[in-house]
């Protein structure tokens, strides 16, 4: 017969805060002291645009409705899609 031995369970919690603060602490010191995260984003926005440009008409379409529907952001810098 199965007993229910739930109440004999020690309730464990941990705060992962401190593990957090450690981990983006790291990251940013991994990243050095030259990045630059404006520089970064604008290479970003550059490279979408490079992506997205000369596309045929077939191709603009299909491109215009997924922005519509939220798939991929619009043209704005810095944007990201509705979903």
């Amino acid at each position: 017969m199965n007993q229910d031995r739930t109440t004999e369970l020690v309730p464990f919690t941990i705060d992962l805060t401190f593990e957090e603060a450690r981990r983006r602490a790291a990251v940013v010191a991994a990243l050095g002291p030259d990045w630059d995260p404006m520089a970064v984003l604008r290479g970003e926005d550059e490279a979408y645009t490079l992506l997205y440009s000369g596309l045929d008409a077939d191709q603009q379409r299909a491109y215009d409705r997924l922005v519509a529907a939220g798939v991929l952001p619009d043209g704005d810098p810095g944007r990201a899609a509705a979903h």
